[in-house]
């Protein structure tokens, strides 16, 4: 595992611990790595919610399809990343989406009870890894309400408007580049990818935005 301990240093579930106090965790925790290739699944809707994912290379993405076929993206998880710890710890019997990965990847699963249960030598790691687990779902939950706060407007341009602005706030800069491509950021917002182009399209026109493919800059605020 020592070649995993950068990423795994950088993980939410592991924050504040050294080196010793990592390689005790994962003694514990008897996690497993597993090796994906594109498009293969790391958890699949309607497995077990038994496990928490890390993602250790490449980068996943969180799906989930209704009854038509029509997918919705939540979203897209780089290195030292987590999965799957909501549903664990809400004691659901399945998982309702898909995590698969979008390039070739390197996962991280473990147990959750392997989390939640302390060893039989009731060491700190455990309470801490307890304490960083109940943060890391909180912050997750705040997440999936700005994806809400998105969706729930009425039109293309709004949900679209909405995500850029949300983008920027978070990352400080009127410019940035998004981790979508069309097609994603469509299935993201909920919309069809035509409606979208168009809308990117009058919207460059009336001088709002700029947009080059993944990489955007709002030029004036919505409304102005």
């Amino acid at each position: 595992m020592k070649e995993y301990f950068d990423i795994l240093r950088a993980c939410p579930l592991f924050r504040d611990m050294e080196p010793q106090e990592l390689k005790k965790a994962l003694e514990c925790l008897s996690a497993k790595v597993s090796f994906l290739a594109k498009g293969e699944a790391a958890l699949r809707e309607g497995d077990p919610a038994n496990y928490v994912g890390i993602v250790l290379a490449g980068r996943l993405q969180i799906e989930r399809t209704d009854f038509f076929g029509n997918r919705s993206i939540l979203a897209q998880l780089a290195p030292g990343e987590l999965f799957g710890e909501s549903f664990a710890c809400a004691g659901v019997k399945a998982v309702p989406v898909t995590v698969a990965a979008i390039e070739a990847a390197e996962v991280m699963l473990v147990d959750c009870l392997s989390i939640t249960r302390s060893c039989g030598n009731a060491c700190h790691i455990h309470q801490r890894m307890i304490f960083n687990l109940l943060q890391i779902v909180a912050a997750k939950n705040l997440l999936f309400h700005q994806k809400i706060e998105v969706t729930s407007k009425r039109t293309t341009r709004e949900k679209l408007m909405a995500y850029l602005m949300l983008q920027a706030k978070r990352l400080g800069s009127l410019e940035f580049e998004i981790p979508y491509n069309r097609q994603e950021l469509a299935d993201y917002l909920e919309v069809e990818r035509s409606g979208l182009s168009a809308e990117i399209g009058k919207l460059r026109r009336q001088g709002a935005i700029e947009a080059e493919r993944r990489r955007f800059k709002i030029c004036r605020p919505p409304g102005a």
